[in-house]
């Protein structure tokens, strides 16, 4: 089994595709477990974030596995094979560990450095988990990309500006709406400015907490469920409303954060245009981080209005948001490093057969020689055929010892199998011991903790 991702992300897919292809709640349950019981795929996990969506399974295959998860991403998501595959990226083996690093470090996001993506792995680490289709190849995988991303944030300095899609969406709407730009500060000021945060999750959550720490002048959060507004309400000094409110709080508010990412949009154009009748020359700016977008498109041809979404965010760069090359240089050695030592540590594992192979002719080897000297000499104390015996096993496991450790440090490099293959020749190993050793070996690995 090898490791295979097929996924779509805002580097190669529009927003309207990204939209397309976002799936939530139930859909993606339905999606992950589909794929873990497709043929030849042992294990399978959805990352599916505000700008990607990417399949990880465990596939015994190449081919057959990518034309099944695509099949399956069409069917789910509705989006026909034709628009769909001219969008995707496919990576498998060592390729795909190499992408899930430099997903989890930060380097493959919108804004660079970004530590969320971790908080959303572990999320989707943990439902994978949840829902029985984590097996222990992709549980250890995600446990590494883990490692290597909070390794990135802590000793690279690539996570140092402070920047994620909050942060740059407020800069870009602070200045629509005051005309300035203040790169010195993580948060743009919101002093004397009414917010409307909708929604309540984890990107809402993010606002809110960046919204009170911005000073400003009033702080709704509206959401489905009043409770889980209030609770944000009561930890950020703000006010919980209902959905059915928006309209009477579009009034009166100056900057709206959306991030619901429900089905159909939440703010439509014709309940923008009754909230700013009569409104004056007062800007209303509304910053979209839902995927599928919660402002219905038009909305920003509104007279005085205007919104911000992902699609602006990517092609917008605000001072002071992005790390320096230094330590965007220093995050991908630690994706090299962390790699290396993953695909060391597997060529070692790869090895270990081998090795119990080799003890286990030695072991017999010596037993059968134990037995035919017992016959021999059946007068014999059997305190000296004991001493004797321990002497024999001594002298294999020193004549083994040498080559055992030395083809495990030579498989950890470059071309090691040839090592390996050397060892089956010298030593005339049975490749069905061989097998049989692995299959033994494999399943204890998979049971434990």
């Amino acid at each position: 089994m090898s490791v295979l991702v097929v996924g779509l992300s805002h580097k190669g897919a529009p927003l309207a595709m990204l939209e397309r292809t976002a799936l939530t709640g139930d859909a993606v349950t339905k999606l992950l477990h589909d794929v873990s019981r497709s043929d030849d795929v042992a294990g399978a996990l959805v990352l599916s974030t505000c700008n990607r969506m990417e399949i990880y399974a465990e596939a015994g295959s190449f081919h057959g596995c990518v034309a099944s998860i695509c099949d399956l991403l069409s069917r789910h998501t509705g989006v026909p094979h034709a628009e769909l595959t001219p969008c995707l990226y496919v990576h498998y083996a060592d390729r795909a560990v190499q992408h899930l690093l430099t997903v989890a470090c930060g380097l493959d996001s919108m804004v660079v450095g970004e530590s969320q993506i971790l908080g959303q792995l572990r999320g989707a680490l943990r439902f994978a988990r949840e829902q029985g289709t984590l097996g222990r190849p992709l549980a250890d995988l995600g446990s590494l990309a883990l490692r290597a991303g909070k390794r990135a944030q802590t000793e690279t300095g690539v996570g140092g500006a402070g920047a994620n899609l909050v942060s740059v969406g407020l800069h870009v709407a602070v200045t629509q709406l005051r005309d300035q730009h203040e790169p010195e500060r993580r948060v743009p000021s919101l002093a004397g400015l009414q917010v409307l945060v909708v929604g309540a999750g984890a990107m809402s959550s993010l606002a809110v907490a960046s919204v009170a720490r911005a000073d400003a002048a009033g702080l709704v959060i509206a959401n489905r469920t009043r409770q889980a507004a209030e609770r944000l309400a009561a930890q950020y000094g703000g006010s919980a409303a209902a959905m059915a409110e928006l309209p009477a709080l579009l009034q009166v508010a100056d900057l709206v954060v959306t991030c619901t990412g429900a089905p159909g949009h939440m703010i439509t154009a014709e309940m923008v245009a009754a909230a700013t009748a009569g409104r004056g020359p007062r800007r209303l700016v509304l910053l979209d981080l839902a995927l599928p977008r919660d402002v219905e498109p038009g909305v920003g041809a509104l007279p005085g209005v205007a919104v911000t979404d992902l699609e602006t965010l990517q092609a917008s760069e605000p001072e002071g948001s992005q790390p320096g090359e230094n330590a965007v240089a220093a995050a991908r050695q630690v994706v090299t490093d962390e790699l290396e030592a993953y695909l060391s540590a597997g060529r070692a594992a790869r090895v270990a057969p081998t090795v119990v192979a080799l003890r286990a002719k030695a072991a017999g080897v010596v037993e059968s020689e134990l037995a035919r000297l017992a016959g021999r000499l059946q007068t014999a104390d059997k305190a000296v055929l004991e001493e004797v015996a321990r002497s024999m096993n001594r002298v294999a496991d020193k004549l083994l010892h040498a080559p055992t450790v030395r083809v495990k440090e030579l498989a950890g490099t470059p071309g090691g199998a040839s090592y390996e293959d050397a060892l089956r020749v010298l030593f005339d190993l049975d490749p069905a011991a061989i097998k049989s050793v692995a299959q033994v070996v494999s399943p204890t690995e998979e049971e434990q903790p």
